[in-house]
């Protein structure tokens, strides 16, 4: 048995070493075939939410397809330090195929902010910074003008809205949900939160200007994430129950409703290292690990940086990072190539698995294949070529 973990052990190491020196830095981080028909379960009904018995129940499994799916549905988008945003913006467009110009249209801006001169277009500014809860952690307000702190109503991020490390906000769109229910619009929310729809659309992009400085606050134990920013995408499902809940049943994101992370900093050891990753159930069975891309975009802790994420309409999913990045009201597609289009060693990109599985005619559970080749670049991926390894060894 001890041999064995020896086996294990340095065939793991091995692998990991393998994978840190074969990682590289590019500018431009393209996913395709993304999108694929599965389920995801709906938080059903949250009881006693302020008080030690807190539950939740899921309800039934709800179907998603198409291109992007299920990232195709409204998604909140999600900040955390050391990070200060300075603009955002959010398009849509009728059609975008990001390999064929003439099956192109052009990106509308629909929401937009600017913190140089205060402007708020249909976006809302919302932080965990209300009643905690012991099933739901803390819950939504709107953020003040810093970010992190309560706000009594809708109030626009201020200029100096640097957030320290673990301090985190996030972004809706202005449109009020409706009241909560399991059937309704917005599905079922914690009461008392401020709700609001995500961004919603299968063609969709996400633009932003913003600084991820090196940390000057001292780490400590209390700190979860000590230097290590993001932004990303959450189905807006999961933020209006319960972005860190205690209990599983009180969000949809462990039943793979969808989470995709644009730039985050993924451990202390590389900090200065920005990965994508998708957490849906695209060809993984563990979503904590997600499908991450085998390359990050530097991250410059010094300067300005100018980038995004557009999903295109055909399953192409393309973050990056550029200097030239514009907020203007229309982007054509012109433009957008000159945002993506770079050297073939400064860009990375890889397919996603193909998932087959048919919505049944009764609630039965859904038929969806697990498929493995893209576990590349991920633990488990590195952990199962170890156990393999060890297995083809002994026997």
């Amino acid at each position: 048995m001890v041999r064995l973990l020896d086996i294990l052990g340095a065939l793991l190491v091995a692998e990991l070493m393998g994978l840190a020196n074969a990682k590289q830095s590019y500018q431009v981080v393209e996913f395709g075939n993304v999108g694929f028909s599965g389920t995801y379960k709906n938080v059903k009904k949250i009881s006693n939410e302020d008080k030690d018995s807190c539950t939740c129940n899921l309800g039934d499994e709800i179907w998603f397809s198409g291109e992007n799916a299920p990232l195709n549905e409204g998604v909140s988008v999600h900040f955390r330090g050391p990070l200060s945003l300075s603009k955002f913006a959010f398009y849509t467009s009728p059609s975008f195929d990001i390999n064929d110009s003439s099956s192109s249209q052009s990106w509308n801006r629909t929401a937009y902010y600017d913190a140089s001169n205060k402007t708020a277009n249909n976006v809302t500014f919302l932080t965990n910074a209300g009643d905690n809860s012991s099933c739901l952690g803390k819950a939504l307000t709107y953020a003040d003008s810093t970010g992190t702190g309560k706000a009594s109503d809708a109030t626009i991020l201020g200029s100096d809205n640097l957030l320290k490390s673990d301090e985190e906000f996030s972004i809706f769109s202005e449109v009020k949900c409706p009241k909560s229910g399991y059937n309704k619009a917005c599905g079922v929310y914690r009461s008392g939160i401020p709700a609001y729809h995500g961004f919603d659309g299968e063609t969709k992009m996400f633009l932003f200007e913003f600084t991820m400085p090196t940390a000057s606050e001292k780490n400590s134990s209390s700190i979860e994430y000590y230097d290590m920013p993001a932004i990303w995408l959450l189905n807006d499902h999961i933020p209006r129950t319960s972005q860190y809940p205690t209990n599983p049943n009180c969000s949809c994101w462990n039943t793979g409703c969808g989470e995709f992370d644009i730039f985050e900093v993924m451990n202390g050891t590389e900090r200065n290292n920005l990965y994508s990753t998708f957490h849906t159930f695209q060809g993984i069975e563990y979503l904590g690990y997600g499908i991450q891309a085998d390359g990050y975009i530097p991250r410059d802790t010094e300067g300005t940086m100018k980038g995004g994420v557009l999903f295109d309409s055909k399953g192409n999913t393309v973050v990056f990072m550029s200097n030239d990045t514009t907020f203007d009201t229309e982007v054509d597609y012109n433009t957008i190539q000159k945002l993506t289009s770079v050297s073939k060693n400064e860009k990375y990109d890889t397919n996603l698995a193909t998932i087959s599985a048919t919505a049944p005619t009764s609630t039965s559970k859904s038929g969806a294949a697990i498929l493995i080749p893209q576990l590349s670049g991920t633990f488990q991926a590195l952990l199962m070529s170890a156990i393999l390894s060890t297995i083809n060894f002994i026997f």
